[in-house]
């Protein structure tokens, strides 16, 4: 090959040349796979070979961010990635966000709104993505909804039935934040609080604020709750955007190698 083909190299001071430095590559590793409860007919867990991979917490922990850093570099160590998350099906999205809007939904409506949206973007989206070999990044997944469900009293059975269509996730990382500082984040990033997020249809306080930090501390110990029923992956969310996305980088290489 002529020089003015050949591709050139950094150089250090001296003359020396600096190697190249390319991110680890990690073969993903096929496990058994299977539904919560009764799946979706036709649909053999076993065709759906890319990773399912769960990223958790309550509104304000951080998961967003965690997402996007957690794509960029999957995707800069070869991996195709495709995103998910609650409210995003092109069914219902719609509809629920202007039922919520109106803040005229009951506690039932509500839950099968977003049991729709999910079953819509599980069928259309996180199927096709692992059947296609694809790294599957939700942002919340029914645990969310279930917690939720649960603070606003719905029936922990009824629940798990209605939500038995889930796949099992290859790993599910909860960002734990204190709800303090989840206040502080929500209101540095909107500089108003959601009216859902913060559990005003509860009746719990007058006051937003108030009832975000009731709302969220009655959604956490659900999560707790969930915890010893799913076995999370728990994070401290608390730290630095940086700290945490190391973190959830080395817990995910050990995923796709089957560790």
């Amino acid at each position: 090959m002529s020089k003015s083909m050949s591709r050139s190299k950094p150089t250090q001071r001296g003359g020396r040349r600096k190697p190249f430095s390319f991110p680890r590559i990690v073969v993903p590793q096929h496990r058994p796979r299977r539904f919560y409860g009764h799946g979706i007919p036709g649909v053999d867990p076993q065709k759906l070979r890319g990773k399912l991979i769960v990223v958790e917490g309550c509104d304000g922990s951080g998961r967003s961010t965690q997402i996007q850093m957690l794509m960029e570099w999957l995707e800069s160590s070869g991996h195709a990635t495709t995103q998910t998350g609650l409210k995003r099906s092109t069914l219902v999205s719609e509809e629920l966000n202007m039922a919520q809007n109106g803040n005229i939904l009951s506690h039932t409506t509500m839950s099968l709104f977003y049991a729709t949206d999910f079953a819509d973007q599980l069928e259309n989206v996180i199927f096709p993505g692992l059947r296609a070999g694809r790294m599957v990044l939700a942002d919340r997944y029914i645990y969310t909804l279930i917690a939720r469900d649960l603070a606003r009293g719905s029936d922990l059975e009824w629940l798990q039935n209605l939500y038995g269509i889930a796949l099992v996730p290859d790993a599910v990382f909860y960002l734990d934040v204190s709800p303090e500082e989840r206040l502080q984040r929500n209101f540095a990033k909107d500089y108003a609080l959601d009216y859902w997020e913060s559990g005003m249809d509860l009746g719990l306080s007058r006051e937003m604020f108030d009832s975000f930090l009731k709302y969220q501390a009655m959604v956490e110990r659900q999560f707790q709750k969930l915890h010893k029923t799913y076995g999370f992956n728990i994070v401290d969310g608390n730290r630095s955007p940086e700290e945490v996305c190391k973190e959830l980088q080395r817990r995910t290489a050990a995923v796709l190698a089957g560790e």
